[in-house]
């Protein structure tokens, strides 16, 4: 009997499964890489190739010189900003001759180059000219680029009070203001040293010729399965101006994929000349089904009761992921990748991953199936893999159970 539950468990817990080990002839693909220098780093960018055989989180890509493994780096090529925002001291608020002027007091920050007004003012434009110094109430010793501030509230074409600026570090920064602002109006000052990084993007999928139907602009889109969607930018005729346009997105069963908007603005305002433009609406939380092939969206723009937009192009993006590494001298390289049962690599290169400004593009050559491919072997426990013999021990056991049971009724009966 204690044989019998002994071996009932055992194959109920089955075997301890270790994490699996890359071997090349477990990947289902591969690509050759050349370098462009051997002697630096260099990198290339996944491509809908990469994408289409591979892990979702591209944790199953090697690299390989001959049987030796080479570490890299993954990195996604996002926007960046970095800023240090604090209060700056006005001084000296007031009217002159109509205008509205103040000086600033910048000690809280080594260097600068924005200022953020805090404006309690509605539907205006006005034109903040600046200029810096060293002290109060003589910053007016250097010209600084001036900046246009606006709120178009009225016609819900948005608003911006920040002044940009060259990077700077002059202590005292004096402003002044068009007429159209009071000094009761300005509340605060905030100054920031923003540091931007663009975002670098590749092209996942094309879109078809604009649609107008009634009240709205249909456009069909068809991006590759597996490949991330992350942006949709659009192009809009240059000549047409001042819109607002509510954008939304639905994949090919009628579900919300993004909602965003789209807009223009270039408006002449008291000789003063505003353009601002949002032409990309950001894709989230959304990823293509996994299957081969490639997937139907459908962008809608709402038009409202205004003339439709003239779009004459619109390009689905995803945001460019590289791979960096370091050639060690190498002219050639291997990338394996189409091992879904592998985990993503634990890499020092990547855990003190350093962006060498001189860094080349290698360029990966066409994908081809993996001639030494086998395929993992099944390492399930025996208990997944043999579950008719499992069920059959187990009925056997609880028939075991059961005759003893009945065996040992029989002799408790007295006689």
């Amino acid at each position: 009997m204690r044989l019998a539950a002994s071996l009932l468990l055992a194959l109920l817990l089955g075997k301890t499964i270790s994490p699996p080990e890359p071997a090349i002839h477990y990947f289902s693909n591969v690509r050759d890489v050349q370098i462009a220098q051997p002697d630096r780093q260099n990198f290339f960018i996944v491509d809908a190739e990469i994408w289409g055989h591979s892990r979702p989180d591209l944790g199953d890509l090697r690299l390989y010189d001959g049987e030796s493994p080479v570490q890299y780096a993954l990195s996604e090529q996002r926007a960046g900003t970095s800023s240090e925002e604090v209060e700056a001291k006005i001084l000296n608020l007031g009217s002159v001759a109509g205008h509205t002027e103040f000086d600033l007091d910048t000690q809280g920050l080594a260097e600068y180059d924005r200022i953020r007004l805090r404006l309690d003012a509605r539907d205006f434009v006005v034109k903040a000219s600046v200029s810096a110094g060293s002290a109060p109430g003589k910053a007016s010793e250097v010209e600084l680029t001036p900046s246009t501030l606006y709120d178009f509230t009225k016609e819900q074409l948005g608003s911006n009070s920040v002044l940009k600026l060259r990077p700077s570090s002059f202590r005292y920064l004096h402003i002044r203001l068009s007429p159209g602002i009071l000094p009761q109006q300005v509340k605060s000052a905030t100054m920031a040293n923003l540091r931007e990084q663009l975002a670098s993007w590749t092209k996942a999928g094309s879109c078809a010729t604009p649609q107008v139907k009634q009240r709205k602009t249909e456009i069909a889109c068809d991006v590759p399965a597996k490949v991330p969607l992350n942006r949709i930018l659009f192009r809009v005729e240059p000549t047409q101006v001042n819109f607002r346009r509510t954008v939304q997105v639905e994949d090919a069963n009628g579900m919300q994929v993004a909602l965003g908007e789209i807009s223009r603005v270039r408006m002449d305002r008291a000789d003063t000349l505003i353009t601002n433009e949002e032409l990309a609406v950001n894709v989230s939380g959304w990823s293509p089904d996994s299957g081969p092939g490639r997937l139907i969206i459908t962008i809608t723009i709402d038009n409202g009761d205004n003339p439709p937009l003239s779009v004459f192009g619109v390009e689905p993006l995803s945001l460019e992921r590289r791979v960096y590494f370091d050639p060690q001298g190498k002219a050639a390289l291997r990338l394996y990748y189409g091992d879904e049962k592998l985990s993503a690599p634990v890499y020092d290169y990547a855990r003190f991953f350093h962006l060498d400004a001189s860094a080349v593009e290698a360029q990966p050559g066409p994908g081809a199936h993996n001639a030494q491919y086998t395929g993992r072997p099944d390492d399930r426990p025996w208990s997944e893999r043999h579950t008719g013999i499992l069920w059959a021990t187990m009925i056997l056991a609880v028939l075991a159970l059961g005759v003893l049971a009945l065996r040992g009724l029989r002799t408790e009966q007295p006689r």
